[in-house]
């Protein structure tokens, strides 16, 4: 027996040594470790640039009220429920209001600080950017606030929130009544 023999004798129990590696570590698929397919791209959300302006107002006047008071109209049926919905929705409506016209009380607080320290340090061009961004604002919380007004009385943009949503409930409770009273064979 060599000096090297010691590594090709077979044990005792008649295996040898690379037999009972070889059935001690099964074989591993390659899918365990590398991924073929390419990871999808997590949906990005978009957040918009205005963050709490005008924009909010317009987004929530714009939604469609008239597919949401006729979906009410066929859970609820009730005249009550209308009435409840209507006190809801201008609730909503100024809330709405009272959220743009701080964001942009707060904003031109901002821009007045950030005018009077630039204006002091002499950035001619800035302070009349700012002063430009501030002019936007001003212009837009005039528009809140006619809203606001606007819908106080029951008129203008704000009230015709109102009238979509009455319009379908109205339409919901005719499809009702079309369903039930109208299609029937006497």
């Amino acid at each position: 027996m060599g000096l090297f023999d010691i590594f090709n004798r077979q044990r005792q129990n008649g295996h040898d040594h690379t037999m009972a590696v070889e059935a001690a570590i099964p074989d591993i698929p390659e899918t365990t470790f590398i991924e073929k397919a390419k990871p999808e791209q997590p949906e990005e959300k978009v957040i918009p640039a205005f963050n709490g302006g005008i924009h909010l107002l317009y987004d929530f006047l714009d939604k469609n009220y008239e597919s949401k008071g006729y979906n009410d109209a066929l859970m609820n049926p009730d005249t009550t429920h209308l009435d409840q919905n209507v006190i809801a929705l201008k609730n909503d409506l100024e809330r709405s209001i009272r959220k743009v016209k701080t964001f942009y009380e707060d904003f031109i607080r901002q821009i007045n600080f950030h005018i009077t320290s630039r204006s002091r340090s002499g950035m001619i061009d800035t302070v009349e950017e700012l002063t430009v961004k501030k002019e936007t604002a001003e212009s837009h919380i005039k528009q809140v606030i006619e809203i606001e007004e606007q819908a106080k009385l029951n008129e203008g943009v704000g009230h015709g929130i109102i009238i979509s949503y009455t319009r379908g409930f109205r339409n919901g409770l005719a499809a009702i009544s079309g369903h039930i009273i109208l299609n029937k064979n006497f």
